[in-house]
């Protein structure tokens, strides 16, 4: 398995608009697309609260290309971004690194 832990920096003030957005589309569109999602996390403490972190798991690097690229593309979620943003952008910054499970880790 591979796993992609991405963490969203929200615009001042939009870290609610980012998790409504996830909660109310981009969910829809993981599950139409095959994207596995493991979690959803808002940060209570540390050095930014106004952070959005998830992590996905696919079957590998090409399993991940394959429908992350078909997520992106798809017209109704790029309608449904369009939307979300049409005050503004409310995501300022995302990272993104690709997880190796450790052979003793629970997720394999």
């Amino acid at each position: 398995m591979l796993y992609e832990l991405r963490i969203y920096e929200a615009m001042p003030g939009n870290l609610g608009a980012v998790s409504a957005r996830f909660e109310n589309h981009t969910t829809r569109f993981f599950a139409r697309h095959g994207i596995t999602a493991i979690g959803f996390w808002t940060t209570l403490v540390g050095p930014a609260s106004n952070e959005f972190t998830y992590l996905l798991a696919y079957e590998n690097m090409a399993d991940r290309e394959k429908k992350w690229n078909a997520f992106a593309g798809d017209p109704e979620w790029l309608a449904v971004k369009r939307e979300t943003e049409k005050d503004g952008p409310i995501v300022a910054n995302i990272r993104n690194q690709f997880l190796a499970p450790t052979p003793y880790s629970p997720l394999k």
